[in-house]
């Protein structure tokens, strides 16, 4: 599994991760929030299934080919 993610996408699904874990105790308070697992985890990793899918890549050492 190769890293299909750059720096910049990385951090900003980090960043919306945490805003939407946020949501589960501060707002509305509910379970939906826990989706911002799913940025999180894929930053974590570096891999995105939806990017493998469709043959795309933000890392800039797979776009200089």
């Amino acid at each position: 599994m190769a890293t299909n993610m750059g720096t910049f996408d990385r951090g900003l699904r980090v960043i919306v991760g945490v805003f939407l874990l946020s949501l589960v105790v501060v707002g509305p308070r509910t379970l939906w929030g826990l989706v911002g697992l799913v940025p999180i985890g894929t930053a974590l990793v570096g891999w995105c299934p939806l990017y493998a899918l469709f043959g795309l890549t933000t890392c800039p050492s797979k776009t200089a080919s």
